[in-house]
């Protein structure tokens, strides 16, 4: 019998714990398709990370079981890993929100994702760098929503759809502060590239390739490829007022209202420098605090496997 060799890194913590229940079904379904699973129960922070990037056996495929930022350090890891090729990644989402996996049509049920891994196909995917030595896979973001983003109650979303990932992190114009941030990129637009500088106050950015952030499908815009080497960057603006505030809400709502309050753009760089530091996230995890960020796209890096029906979906949405 020919078997693939695959290290299977887990998250037992993940989505309140429910790979618990699924774990033997999981391996089951890998086993059937001829896979010789090694398994890695993660420990702590850093351990996916840690054991990608010093893996010593040769894997067919690195398949990881968490929230998204399971998915990040596996990645992570691979990009570090100097003695090792980067070989295509298996996902099982087990997180709350899998803002990734929705983006690339990845079945939420851990046990037909993992079905998916066996006869699915590889796609290549854009995947960020943040600085010098850290990836992300689908967001970096700062500002007054990054805290509380990704903890909003599923319940709170079910009512209120879209304004929840807003209501939940701002219920008070007076919370929001503003950072002043000098940004420079090249950018694309309708199809030109040209280099440009903004310098403004900002409450909020967030630098994605993902249809979906915080649970919520098309808040980076209706033309997201996931494969053009591009980033979606959103910038809102410091509100002076209520009124401003659900000029925001509104358009963060519904992509196609235009406002000033928020800028958007396509680009492959990006700087961003403030005058003190700013807490930053990735990929739903705290990234630490920095003046400046530098943000660099590699077009088509991430290896990933997606059902293989869904690869003609995958253009701009």
């Amino acid at each position: 019998m020919n078997w693939k060799k695959v290290l299977f890194i887990f998250n037992p913590v993940a989505g309140r714990s429910q790979i618990r229940n699924q774990l033997l079904d999981i391996i089951e379904v890998l086993s059937a398709a001829n896979y010789k699973v090694v398994c890695y129960p993660t420990k702590g922070r850093g351990d996916a990370r840690m054991i990608t990037r010093e893996r010593k056996d040769d894997y067919e495929y690195v398949i990881c079981a968490g929230g998204d930022g399971t998915l990040d350090e596996v990645v992570s890891g691979m990009m570090e890993s100097q003695h090792k090729p980067f070989v295509p990644i298996g996902y099982i989402p087990a997180g709350t929100t899998n803002d990734f996996a929705s983006s690339l049509h990845i079945p939420s049920d851990m046990k037909k994702a993992a079905e998916a891994i066996t006869t699915g196909q590889v796609f290549n995917c854009d995947l960020g760098q943040f600085n010098e030595m850290d990836y992300f896979t689908y967001v970096a973001a700062f500002g007054i929503f990054t805290g509380t983003s990704y903890q909003t109650p599923q319940e709170l979303k079910n009512q209120l759809g879209h304004f929840a990932y807003i209501l939940q992190g701002v219920t008070e114009l007076s919370q929001m502060r503003a950072y002043h941030v000098h940004v420079s990129a090249d950018i694309v637009e309708d199809g030109v590239e040209k280099s440009i500088v903004l310098e403004d106050e900002v409450a909020f950015g967030m630098i994605t390739n993902s249809m979906s952030i915080g649970g919520f499908q098309n808040i980076t815009g209706d033309r997201v490829d996931l494969q053009d080497g591009l980033f979606e960057v959103t910038l809102i603006r410091m509100p002076k007022n209520p009124f401003e505030l659900s000029e925001i809400i509104l358009a963060l709502g519904d992509s196609h209202i235009n406002t000033p309050m928020i800028t958007t753009f396509k680009t492959s760089e990006i700087r961003l420098h403030c005058d003190e530091r700013i807490s930053w996230t990735k990929d739903g995890e705290y990234a630490g605090s920095h003046k400046e960020v530098f943000l660099r796209n590699h077009r088509k890096q991430l290896q990933i496997l997606v059902p293989g029906f869904e690869l003609a979906q995958m253009g701009p949405h």
